[in-house]
Protein backbone atom coordinates (compact mmCIF):
# COMPACT_ATOMS: atom_id res chain seq x y z
CA UNK A 1 0.00 0.00 0.00
CA UNK A 2 2.83 2.48 0.97
CA UNK A 3 4.04 1.40 -2.45
CA UNK A 4 1.49 2.65 -4.64
CA UNK A 5 0.87 5.99 -2.66
CA UNK A 6 4.34 6.68 -3.26
CA UNK A 7 3.79 6.18 -6.16
CA UNK A 8 0.39 8.05 -6.69
CA UNK A 9 2.37 10.65 -5.01
CA UNK A 10 5.62 10.87 -7.10
CA UNK A 11 3.09 10.75 -10.23
CA UNK A 12 1.04 13.81 -8.70
CA UNK A 13 4.48 15.77 -8.09
CA UNK A 14 5.26 14.77 -11.88
CA UNK A 15 1.79 16.00 -13.07
CA UNK A 16 2.06 19.15 -11.04
CA UNK A 17 5.69 19.86 -12.51
CA UNK A 18 4.60 19.50 -15.98
CA UNK A 19 1.75 21.94 -15.73
CA UNK A 20 3.73 24.31 -14.24
CA UNK A 21 5.96 24.64 -17.01
CA UNK A 22 3.17 24.26 -18.97
CA UNK A 23 1.44 27.38 -16.71
CA UNK A 24 5.04 29.03 -17.54
CA UNK A 25 4.91 29.10 -20.76
CA UNK A 26 2.96 32.28 -22.11
CA UNK A 27 0.59 31.83 -25.06
CA UNK A 28 0.37 28.13 -24.94
CA UNK A 29 -2.37 25.69 -23.57
CA UNK A 30 -3.79 22.29 -24.61
CA UNK A 31 -5.48 23.53 -26.51
CA UNK A 32 -3.88 26.80 -28.20
CA UNK A 33 -0.95 28.99 -29.55
CA UNK A 34 -0.62 32.54 -29.92
CA UNK A 35 1.26 33.88 -32.48
CA UNK A 36 1.68 37.88 -32.84
CA UNK A 37 2.71 39.64 -35.08
CA UNK A 38 2.91 43.77 -35.11
CA UNK A 39 2.79 44.69 -38.93
CA UNK A 40 1.75 47.80 -40.95
CA UNK A 41 -1.59 47.54 -42.60
CA UNK A 42 -2.63 51.16 -43.00
CA UNK A 43 1.36 53.07 -43.49
CA UNK A 44 3.13 53.35 -46.52
CA UNK A 45 4.49 49.54 -46.58
CA UNK A 46 0.47 48.19 -46.22
CA UNK A 47 1.28 46.74 -50.13
CA UNK A 48 4.03 44.32 -48.29
CA UNK A 49 2.18 43.98 -44.65
CA UNK A 50 -1.57 42.96 -46.11
CA UNK A 51 -0.59 40.41 -48.48
CA UNK A 52 1.90 38.71 -46.06
CA UNK A 53 -0.58 38.72 -42.99
CA UNK A 54 -3.33 37.17 -45.12
CA UNK A 55 -0.77 34.59 -46.95
CA UNK A 56 0.36 33.68 -42.91
CA UNK A 57 -3.59 33.34 -42.66
CA UNK A 58 -4.13 31.07 -45.48
CA UNK A 59 -1.43 28.73 -44.05
CA UNK A 60 -2.86 28.74 -40.84
CA UNK A 61 -6.18 28.12 -41.51
CA UNK A 62 -4.95 24.81 -43.33
CA UNK A 63 -3.29 23.72 -40.21
CA UNK A 64 -6.10 24.07 -37.90
CA UNK A 65 -8.80 22.50 -40.26
CA UNK A 66 -6.41 20.00 -40.17
CA UNK A 67 -6.41 20.13 -36.12
CA UNK A 68 -3.73 21.62 -35.66
CA UNK A 69 -0.21 20.72 -34.43
CA UNK A 70 -0.02 18.63 -31.67
CA UNK A 71 -3.76 19.05 -30.83
CA UNK A 72 -3.32 22.86 -30.49
CA UNK A 73 -5.07 25.33 -32.78
CA UNK A 74 -2.92 28.15 -34.12
CA UNK A 75 -4.58 31.90 -32.55
CA UNK A 76 -2.93 34.44 -35.29
CA UNK A 77 -3.33 37.99 -33.69
CA UNK A 78 -2.29 41.45 -35.85
CA UNK A 79 -1.76 44.81 -34.46
CA UNK A 80 -1.42 47.68 -37.14
CA UNK A 81 1.46 50.20 -36.56
CA UNK A 82 1.16 51.69 -39.72
CA UNK A 83 4.64 52.33 -39.81
CA UNK A 84 5.15 54.41 -37.01
CA UNK A 85 6.96 53.44 -33.64
CA UNK A 86 4.46 54.22 -31.13
CA UNK A 87 1.58 52.33 -32.34
CA UNK A 88 4.31 49.97 -32.85
CA UNK A 89 5.03 50.15 -28.79
CA UNK A 90 1.08 49.62 -28.30
CA UNK A 91 0.99 46.98 -30.61
CA UNK A 92 3.72 44.76 -28.59
CA UNK A 93 1.96 45.79 -25.17
CA UNK A 94 -1.03 44.19 -26.03
CA UNK A 95 -0.13 41.41 -27.29
CA UNK A 96 2.79 40.49 -24.61
CA UNK A 97 0.65 41.41 -22.12
CA UNK A 98 -2.74 40.74 -23.03
CA UNK A 99 -2.88 37.99 -25.60
CA UNK A 100 0.54 36.52 -24.12
CA UNK A 101 1.77 35.41 -27.56
CA UNK A 102 4.01 32.70 -27.31
CA UNK A 103 5.99 33.86 -30.52
CA UNK A 104 6.13 37.22 -32.93
CA UNK A 105 6.27 36.43 -36.77
CA UNK A 106 6.65 38.52 -39.79
CA UNK A 107 6.67 41.99 -37.74
CA UNK A 108 7.11 44.96 -40.13
CA UNK A 109 9.85 47.51 -39.91
CA UNK A 110 13.26 47.84 -39.09
CA UNK A 111 12.73 50.49 -36.12
CA UNK A 112 9.94 48.96 -35.34
CA UNK A 113 11.22 45.19 -34.63
CA UNK A 114 14.01 47.37 -32.93
CA UNK A 115 12.04 49.23 -30.58
CA UNK A 116 9.62 45.93 -29.71
CA UNK A 117 13.27 44.01 -29.02
CA UNK A 118 12.96 45.77 -25.37
CA UNK A 119 10.13 44.19 -24.67
CA UNK A 120 10.53 40.57 -26.31
CA UNK A 121 14.03 39.91 -25.13
CA UNK A 122 13.87 39.98 -21.42
CA UNK A 123 11.13 37.62 -21.72
CA UNK A 124 12.47 35.09 -24.53
CA UNK A 125 9.75 35.94 -26.66
CA UNK A 126 10.76 33.74 -30.14
CA UNK A 127 10.83 36.67 -32.73
CA UNK A 128 10.28 34.64 -36.46
CA UNK A 129 10.59 35.92 -39.93
CA UNK A 130 10.00 39.77 -39.66
CA UNK A 131 9.10 42.02 -42.37
CA UNK A 132 13.04 43.48 -42.10
CA UNK A 133 15.85 42.32 -43.57
CA UNK A 134 18.26 44.75 -41.55
CA UNK A 135 21.53 42.76 -39.61
CA UNK A 136 19.71 44.25 -36.40
CA UNK A 137 17.05 41.89 -37.01
CA UNK A 138 19.83 39.06 -36.05
CA UNK A 139 21.52 41.59 -32.83
CA UNK A 140 22.12 40.43 -29.14
CA UNK A 141 20.87 38.17 -27.72
CA UNK A 142 20.60 36.59 -31.18
CA UNK A 143 19.12 33.17 -29.56
CA UNK A 144 15.43 34.17 -29.79
CA UNK A 145 15.64 35.69 -33.03
CA UNK A 146 15.53 34.13 -36.61
CA UNK A 147 15.57 35.98 -39.83
CA UNK A 148 14.12 34.10 -43.15
CA UNK A 149 16.84 35.66 -45.64
CA UNK A 150 19.72 38.05 -47.03
CA UNK A 151 20.08 41.29 -45.09
CA UNK A 152 19.50 44.89 -46.75
CA UNK A 153 23.25 45.19 -46.92
CA UNK A 154 24.42 42.27 -48.52
CA UNK A 155 21.76 42.27 -50.89
CA UNK A 156 22.84 46.22 -51.82
CA UNK A 157 26.74 44.63 -52.18
CA UNK A 158 25.61 42.02 -54.59
CA UNK A 159 23.30 44.01 -56.70
CA UNK A 160 25.51 47.15 -56.89
CA UNK A 161 28.66 44.43 -57.80
CA UNK A 162 26.27 43.41 -60.38
CA UNK A 163 25.46 46.95 -61.91
CA UNK A 164 28.84 47.65 -61.51
CA UNK A 165 30.03 44.40 -63.62
CA UNK A 166 27.54 44.60 -65.88
CA UNK A 167 27.15 48.42 -66.99
CA UNK A 168 30.49 49.55 -66.02
CA UNK A 169 28.82 51.92 -63.58
CA UNK A 170 31.81 54.61 -61.90
CA UNK A 171 29.02 56.70 -59.66
CA UNK A 172 27.26 55.87 -57.16
CA UNK A 173 24.34 57.07 -55.20
CA UNK A 174 21.51 56.73 -52.78
CA UNK A 175 17.89 57.95 -52.27
CA UNK A 176 17.10 57.00 -48.13
CA UNK A 177 14.94 57.58 -45.50
CA UNK A 178 17.12 58.31 -42.86
CA UNK A 179 15.78 55.28 -40.14
CA UNK A 180 17.94 52.00 -39.44
CA UNK A 181 16.09 50.72 -42.24
CA UNK A 182 17.62 53.50 -45.18
CA UNK A 183 20.81 54.18 -43.13
CA UNK A 184 21.38 50.08 -43.54
CA UNK A 185 21.19 50.55 -47.18
CA UNK A 186 23.21 54.15 -47.45
CA UNK A 187 25.70 52.04 -45.48
CA UNK A 188 25.97 49.40 -47.42
CA UNK A 189 26.24 51.59 -50.71
CA UNK A 190 29.19 53.41 -49.47
CA UNK A 191 30.95 50.66 -48.71
CA UNK A 192 30.47 48.60 -51.82
CA UNK A 193 31.22 51.77 -53.62
CA UNK A 194 34.76 51.84 -51.73
CA UNK A 195 35.30 48.23 -52.17
CA UNK A 196 34.91 48.29 -55.98
CA UNK A 197 36.78 51.53 -56.13
CA UNK A 198 33.69 53.31 -57.39
CA UNK A 199 33.18 56.86 -56.07
CA UNK A 200 30.26 57.38 -53.75
CA UNK A 201 29.04 60.50 -55.58
CA UNK A 202 26.21 61.59 -53.83
CA UNK A 203 22.64 61.08 -51.60
CA UNK A 204 19.21 62.79 -50.63
CA UNK A 205 17.81 61.59 -47.39
CA UNK A 206 13.30 62.11 -47.40
CA UNK A 207 10.57 61.23 -45.25
CA UNK A 208 8.70 58.99 -44.89
CA UNK A 209 5.33 60.18 -46.92
CA UNK A 210 7.71 62.88 -49.75
CA UNK A 211 6.39 62.19 -52.97
CA UNK A 212 8.43 64.77 -55.04
CA UNK A 213 11.38 63.77 -55.73
CA UNK A 214 12.17 66.49 -59.02
CA UNK A 215 14.74 68.73 -56.86
CA UNK A 216 16.35 65.02 -55.64
CA UNK A 217 17.07 63.22 -58.76
CA UNK A 218 17.97 66.90 -60.79
CA UNK A 219 20.82 66.54 -57.86
CA UNK A 220 21.81 63.19 -58.30
CA UNK A 221 21.75 63.58 -62.07
CA UNK A 222 23.76 65.95 -62.07
CA UNK A 223 26.71 64.34 -59.87
CA UNK A 224 26.52 62.07 -62.78
CA UNK A 225 25.10 58.87 -61.11
CA UNK A 226 25.09 56.18 -62.77
CA UNK A 227 23.37 53.79 -60.03
CA UNK A 228 21.13 54.75 -57.18
CA UNK A 229 20.09 52.04 -54.57
CA UNK A 230 16.22 53.19 -53.16
CA UNK A 231 15.51 52.78 -49.42
CA UNK A 232 11.86 54.65 -49.81
CA UNK A 233 8.75 53.36 -49.21
CA UNK A 234 6.81 51.00 -51.99
CA UNK A 235 4.87 54.51 -53.29
CA UNK A 236 7.61 56.22 -52.98
CA UNK A 237 9.93 53.83 -55.58
CA UNK A 238 7.52 53.68 -58.10
CA UNK A 239 7.09 57.70 -57.98
CA UNK A 240 11.44 58.14 -58.33
CA UNK A 241 11.56 55.88 -61.39
CA UNK A 242 8.51 57.22 -63.32
CA UNK A 243 9.84 61.25 -62.44
CA UNK A 244 13.11 60.04 -63.81
CA UNK A 245 12.01 58.96 -67.08
CA UNK A 246 9.96 62.63 -67.17
CA UNK A 247 12.75 64.28 -66.35
CA UNK A 248 14.55 62.45 -69.43
CA UNK A 249 16.66 60.67 -67.03
CA UNK A 250 16.90 56.86 -68.81
CA UNK A 251 20.87 55.84 -68.48
CA UNK A 252 20.97 55.35 -64.73
CA UNK A 253 19.92 52.26 -62.77
CA UNK A 254 17.89 52.15 -60.21
CA UNK A 255 17.77 49.63 -57.64
CA UNK A 256 16.04 48.61 -54.56
CA UNK A 257 15.68 45.89 -52.15
CA UNK A 258 13.97 42.91 -51.26
CA UNK A 259 12.09 46.78 -49.49
CA UNK A 260 10.46 47.09 -52.75
CA UNK A 261 10.82 43.62 -54.39
CA UNK A 262 7.22 43.45 -55.31
CA UNK A 263 4.94 42.72 -58.09
CA UNK A 264 3.09 45.37 -57.74
CA UNK A 265 5.87 47.37 -58.52
CA UNK A 266 6.79 45.54 -61.40
CA UNK A 267 3.09 45.88 -63.21
CA UNK A 268 2.42 49.34 -62.84
CA UNK A 269 0.84 50.65 -65.94
CA UNK A 270 2.39 51.71 -68.52
CA UNK A 271 5.62 50.18 -67.68
CA UNK A 272 6.71 53.54 -65.18
CA UNK A 273 8.98 50.46 -63.61
CA UNK A 274 10.34 48.92 -66.21
CA UNK A 275 14.32 48.69 -65.79
CA UNK A 276 13.61 48.88 -62.19
CA UNK A 277 16.54 46.43 -60.57
CA UNK A 278 15.93 44.86 -57.09
CA UNK A 279 18.48 42.61 -55.24
CA UNK A 280 16.08 40.34 -52.84
CA UNK A 281 16.18 37.29 -51.15
CA UNK A 282 13.93 35.00 -53.35
CA UNK A 283 12.45 34.35 -56.47
CA UNK A 284 9.37 36.16 -58.32
CA UNK A 285 6.32 34.11 -57.70
CA UNK A 286 4.35 35.92 -60.68
CA UNK A 287 7.32 34.83 -63.06
CA UNK A 288 6.75 30.58 -61.43
CA UNK A 289 3.16 31.01 -61.90
CA UNK A 290 3.34 27.91 -64.31
CA UNK A 291 4.69 26.13 -61.81
CA UNK A 292 2.83 23.21 -59.98
CA UNK A 293 3.29 24.75 -56.42
CA UNK A 294 2.71 28.82 -56.92
CA UNK A 295 0.38 27.47 -59.09
CA UNK A 296 -1.77 25.99 -56.65
CA UNK A 297 -1.00 28.69 -54.07
CA UNK A 298 -2.26 31.43 -56.16
CA UNK A 299 -5.63 29.42 -56.88
CA UNK A 300 -6.39 28.94 -53.10
CA UNK A 301 -4.95 32.90 -52.08
CA UNK A 302 -7.35 34.38 -54.41
CA UNK A 303 -10.22 31.93 -53.96
CA UNK A 304 -9.79 33.09 -50.01
CA UNK A 305 -9.03 36.61 -50.52
CA UNK A 306 -10.26 38.02 -53.97
CA UNK A 307 -7.05 39.15 -54.84
CA UNK A 308 -4.17 38.02 -56.61
CA UNK A 309 -1.31 36.72 -54.61
CA UNK A 310 2.23 38.65 -55.11
CA UNK A 311 5.60 37.85 -53.32
CA UNK A 312 5.25 38.59 -49.64
CA UNK A 313 1.31 36.58 -49.83
CA UNK A 314 3.87 33.92 -50.41
CA UNK A 315 6.74 34.80 -47.77
CA UNK A 316 3.77 35.20 -45.11
CA UNK A 317 2.41 31.61 -46.43
CA UNK A 318 5.91 30.32 -46.25
CA UNK A 319 6.80 31.94 -42.72
CA UNK A 320 3.64 30.21 -40.98
CA UNK A 321 4.82 27.21 -42.58
CA UNK A 322 8.07 27.24 -40.90
CA UNK A 323 6.87 28.06 -37.72
CA UNK A 324 4.36 25.22 -38.18
CA UNK A 325 7.32 22.82 -38.82
CA UNK A 326 9.16 24.55 -36.14
CA UNK A 327 5.99 23.61 -33.58
CA UNK A 328 5.65 20.15 -35.18
CA UNK A 329 9.64 19.47 -34.04
CA UNK A 330 9.10 20.86 -30.50
CA UNK A 331 6.60 17.77 -29.94
CA UNK A 332 3.64 18.08 -27.01
CA UNK A 333 5.51 19.40 -24.62
CA UNK A 334 5.75 23.04 -26.26
CA UNK A 335 8.15 25.66 -24.36
CA UNK A 336 10.09 28.78 -25.57
CA UNK A 337 13.36 26.12 -25.73
CA UNK A 338 11.39 23.51 -27.57
CA UNK A 339 10.32 25.86 -30.29
CA UNK A 340 13.30 27.39 -30.40
CA UNK A 341 15.22 23.55 -30.56
CA UNK A 342 12.78 23.06 -33.37
CA UNK A 343 13.59 26.04 -35.57
CA UNK A 344 17.42 25.11 -34.97
CA UNK A 345 16.84 21.80 -36.20
CA UNK A 346 14.33 22.45 -39.93
CA UNK A 347 16.37 21.95 -43.38
CA UNK A 348 13.83 21.42 -46.21
CA UNK A 349 13.65 22.75 -49.61
CA UNK A 350 10.24 25.59 -49.50
CA UNK A 351 8.67 24.65 -53.18
CA UNK A 352 7.12 27.89 -52.83
CA UNK A 353 9.53 30.01 -52.77
CA UNK A 354 12.20 27.94 -54.55
CA UNK A 355 14.20 28.23 -51.54
CA UNK A 356 16.65 25.77 -49.55
CA UNK A 357 16.18 26.37 -46.10
CA UNK A 358 18.13 25.17 -42.94
CA UNK A 359 18.65 26.97 -39.64
CA UNK A 360 21.24 26.04 -36.78
CA UNK A 361 22.31 26.40 -33.35
CA UNK A 362 24.67 28.92 -34.76
CA UNK A 363 22.79 29.94 -38.17
CA UNK A 364 19.60 31.86 -37.39
CA UNK A 365 19.25 32.43 -41.15
CA UNK A 366 17.10 30.58 -43.27
CA UNK A 367 17.94 30.85 -47.01
CA UNK A 368 21.31 32.89 -48.42
CA UNK A 369 20.15 33.21 -51.95
CA UNK A 370 20.53 37.04 -53.26
CA UNK A 371 18.53 37.37 -56.13
CA UNK A 372 19.06 39.78 -59.22
CA UNK A 373 15.81 40.83 -61.03
CA UNK A 374 15.00 43.20 -63.60
CA UNK A 375 11.55 44.63 -64.37
CA UNK A 376 10.18 43.84 -68.28
CA UNK A 377 7.24 44.45 -69.68
CA UNK A 378 5.18 44.31 -65.86
CA UNK A 379 7.37 41.46 -64.23
CA UNK A 380 10.06 40.67 -62.63
CA UNK A 381 13.00 38.95 -64.64
CA UNK A 382 15.57 36.96 -62.82
CA UNK A 383 18.63 37.86 -64.08
CA UNK A 384 21.07 36.18 -61.90
CA UNK A 385 20.91 34.15 -58.54
CA UNK A 386 23.84 34.24 -55.58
Amino acid sequence: MKKLTSALTMAAVALAGATAVQADTQGVTDSEVVIGSVNDLSGIFAAVGVPAVNGANLRFDEINAAGGVHGRQIKFVVEDNGYQIPRAMQGYNKLLNRDKAFAMLLSLGTPMNVAGFKLLDPKGIPNISPLSAARQMLQDPMHNKFIGFSSYYDQVQVGVKYLAGEFDAKEVCSMYIPSDFGKEIQESTEDVSKELGLTYAAETSHKPDELDFVGSLTKLKSAGCDVVTLALGVRQGITVVGTAKKLGWTDVKFLNTSAGFLDVVAAVPGGVTDGLYAAAGWVSLIARAEDPVPTEFMKAYEEKFGQPAGGFAMLGYSAADTVIRALEAAGQDLTQESFIKGMESLNFYDELTDSKITYAADDHRGADDIVISVVEDGKWKELSRQ
